[in-house]
């Protein structure tokens, strides 16, 4: 299981670089949590973003606001 923790951690670092490090840690257990969730999640995003056009940001943002029921499950 730490080999699969350090590949999220180093995943996260490189594909968000820009994100804090507390909000990365944050990300990395949710991942943690339900992987498949956050497949799902992170999937969608790039769909959206590579067919659809829309910017990371903007994709993130809304693909959050429609799982954050379950988001917000992980969370408590």
């Amino acid at each position: 299981m730490a080999v699969q923790d350090f590949f999220i951690n180093q995943v996260l670092k490189w594909k968000m670089k820009d994100v804090p490090e507390e909000q990365r840690e944050q990300i990395a257990m949710l991942f943690k949590k339900n992987p498949e969730l956050m497949k799902k999640i992170s999937e969608e995003i790039d769909r959206r973003v590579k067919k659809g056009g829309e910017p990371q940001m903007k994709a993130s943002m809304e693909v959050m606001k429609k799982y954050r029921t379950e988001l917000a499950e992980l969370l408590r």
